[in-house]
């Protein structure tokens, strides 16, 4: 059941990853609300790295980190 919890939210990362390089649907409400769940773990890895990337890494820090949780749960 967590699994499937954690896989379900590693969707929700990709899909908010990929709508994000569309600015049409930015803004839809059920973009904003899905930010807001995705931003929930992805704000604070966004402090830690450095701000001048080109694009934003922390979505993929936090599938990693999840797949890492996956594999040792």
């Amino acid at each position: 059941m967590i699994r499937a919890l954690i896989q379900l939210y590693i969707l929700l990362l990709v899909v908010n990853a990929f709508i994000s390089y569309i600015p049409s649907l930015q803004k839809n409400q059920w973009v904003k609300e899905l930010n807001k769940v995705c931003d929930f773990s992805c704000k604070p890895i966004r402090k830690y790295l450095p701000p001048d990337l080109p694009f934003d890494l922390s979505p993929l820090v936090v599938i990693v980190l999840l797949n890492l949780l996956m594999l040792l749960w």
